[in-house]
C-alpha cells in the first residue's frame, strides 16, 4: 500500500484502514517489548528499528498483508516455521486474513537481537 511520506510510526499506522491498524500496532508492540532498547524511526518510508545504530527490523503494511524486512535465513526450527511466510530471501509476509502469528514474530525479533549482537 503506497503511502505519502511520513515522519513517525504513529503517522504511518494512522494512514491505514481501521481494520489494519491494530495488526500494525501489534507488530510495533512486539518489536518494542522484545527489543526494549530499540530506537524507532522511519526508514524507506516504513517503521524501522535499530539498536546501537545497527538495523534490527523493518515492517510495512500492504493492501493484503504485513511484511517484515531484512529477515535473514535462520537455522533449524525457526526457519522451518517461517518457510510458509517467506516471500523472498529477506522478506516474510503475513496475510491479514489469518491471525498474526505473534509468537513467531516475537521469536524472529529475539533472534535478530542475538544475531546482530545488540
Amino acid at each position: 500500500m503506497a503511502q505519502k511520506q511520513v515522519d513517525s510510526v504513529d503517522e504511518y499506522i494512522a494512514g491505514f484502514p481501521a481494520e489494519v491498524r491494530p495488526v500494525l500496532s501489534r507488530v510495533r508492540e512486539i518489536v518494542t517489548t522484545t527489543a526494549p532498547t530499540a530506537v524507532e524511526s522511519i526508514g524507506y518510508n516504513m517503521p524501522a528499528y535499530s539498536v546501537a545504530s545497527r538495523s534490527l527490523v523493518y515492517f510495512a503494511g500492504w493492501k493484503t498483508h504485513l511484511a517484515l524486512y531484512a529477515i535473514p535465513a535462520f537455522d533449524g526450527e525457526l526457519e522451518a516455521e517461517l518457510a510458509p511466510y517467506r516471500a523472498s530471501k529477506d522478506t516474510v509476509k503475513f496475510s491479514y486474513r489469518a491471525p498474526l502469528p505473534e509468537d513467531l514474530v516475537r521469536r524472529v525479533v529475539a533472534e535478530l537481537v542475538v544475531q546482530r549482537g545488540v
